[in-house]
């Protein structure tokens, strides 16, 4: 049987916690994430973005996140055990993104139920 896209958001939403925009703001609030990853596009990330997210564009995600590579991100490769929240625009990427980080044995990713565009419908704080 072929797989749709649809299908891989399906199976990482079966293994990946997702929390809504309110409380991913209530745990960087209360310092219960490590890292906010932003895996939008560049042109996305550069329209607008979420304070303290660092941009990890899902195209790029394994290698930033492998430190091996020449290039990675040091604040995404210091500890496969940090608290990761991923976002992307709506959820989708953020999901996969998610299950890929879970393969690489990062052990406590979630994802930002409804992304960007949800954070920016409740009125919360965005930069450029």
């Amino acid at each position: 049987m072929t797989k749709r896209s649809n299908d891989f958001v399906d199976e990482a939403r079966r293994t990946i916690p997702e929390a809504s925009t309110e409380q991913t703001k209530e745990m960087l609030d209360r310092g219960e994430v490590d890292l906010l990853i932003d895996v939008r596009e560049p042109g996305e990330w550069e329209a607008g973005h979420i304070p303290g997210a660092i941009h990890a564009p899902r195209g790029m995600l394994e290698w930033y996140a492998d430190p091996t590579y020449a290039n990675h991100k040091p604040e995404l490769t210091a500890s496969t055990d940090a608290r990761i929240v991923l976002h992307c625009a709506a959820g989708g990427r953020s999901l996969l993104a998610a299950k890929t980080l879970q393969e690489m044995g990062y052990t406590n990713v979630s994802s930002m139920k409804g992304g960007y565009n949800e954070w920016v419908a409740a009125g919360l704080p965005t930069e450029k």
